[in-house]
């Protein structure tokens, strides 16, 4: 009956978003002054600055960073609206995270042209992962690990949630993603989960972390969205659409073109409000030929 009324039964959906090929494509956040953190992050991080474009008529422009091409990397999308000049990054954003040979040298080239190292750069505590952390020009953290050569250098976007297990099931089953790592740290009460499409040293992750007895965080409204792409948003909106019923979120834009540049989305929000947008993979390479 379902069928014959042209409704995907559930169990084909949500096969679908295990199936599906996907990828982190960027993370969306507002910036104060984009020439600034363009500066900043091409100077201190070795970032490269990928295209900028400017929309004077609805009031704002974009810069896209990262350490490869948009076709097979991750990376910042920058927006930067008139006349705003700083943004409440909220207590529910954690920070980005850069995987570089070298951390010591990363950081004395941070510290060269005036970057905020909140963290100085050396082992976790208990472990013998080698760590720093800095903030840029708009308060934003960056989490910078120590590995071998990685093909994905902008490796991880920290998220705070409320509910562990939830969250973890709603990136299993809505976004087809896998639970790569979890880790409980009793004596700093917290625990983490990885989730991603490939190994974490080879792909970007979300990282998503529970503050024991902590079940709801501020969003600001400096942090925006993370960009996945899909080959089918019609059908990844629908798996998408039963897992809210089932966990909690909601989708915010049903699928379809954006007008003006006709590349399909859709967009949703996550149990705990965090905002994903879904793009039509096709579409997106398009939408890149176009602006080269």
């Amino acid at each position: 009956m379902a069928e014959a009324e042209g409704i995907v039964p559930s169990e084909h959906v949500l096969e679908w978003a295990k199936k599906d090929k996907r990828r982190f494509l960027h993370a969306v956040y507002r910036v104060g002054d984009l020439d600034r953190t363009i500066k900043f992050y091409t100077e201190c991080f070795g970032m490269q600055l990928l295209r900028k474009r400017d929309i004077p008529e609805e009031k704002y422009s974009n810069a896209f960073l990262g350490f490869g091409s948009e076709e097979s990397h991750f990376v910042v999308e920058l927006t930067y609206n008139y006349g705003v000049d700083s943004y409440d990054i909220g207590t529910g954003f954690g920070h980005f995270a850069i995987a570089t040979e070298d951390v010591y040298k990363l950081v004395e080239n941070i510290r060269s042209k005036g970057g905020n190292i909140t963290r100085e750069p050396g082992p976790v505590k208990g472990g013998k992962s080698v760590i720093a952390f800095v903030k840029d020009p708009d308060g934003y953290i960056f989490e910078l690990i120590q590995r071998g050569p990685t093909p994905e250098p902008l490796c991880q976007v920290m998220l705070r949630v409320g509910d562990l297990d939830r969250a973890i099931k709603f990136y299993e089953k809505a976004l087809g993603m896998k639970l790569l790592r979890k880790i409980d740290n009793p004596a700093h009460k917290y625990t983490l989960a990885m989730m991603g499409y490939a190994d974490e040293y080879e792909t970007t992750v979300v990282e998503l972390t529970y503050n024991y007895g902590v079940t709801e965080y501020t969003k600001g409204n400096a942090y925006a969205q993370i960009a996945i792409s899909t080959d089918d948003v019609y059908k990844s909106a629908e798996a998408v659409n039963l897992i809210t019923q089932e966990l909690g979120g909601m989708i915010t834009r049903k699928p379809g073109p954006i007008p003006g540049f006709n590349t399909k989305i859709t967009s949703f929000l996550d149990p705990d409000g965090w905002k994903t947008v879904l793009v039509d993979n096709e579409d997106f390479l398009k939408e890149l030929k176009k602006e080269e």
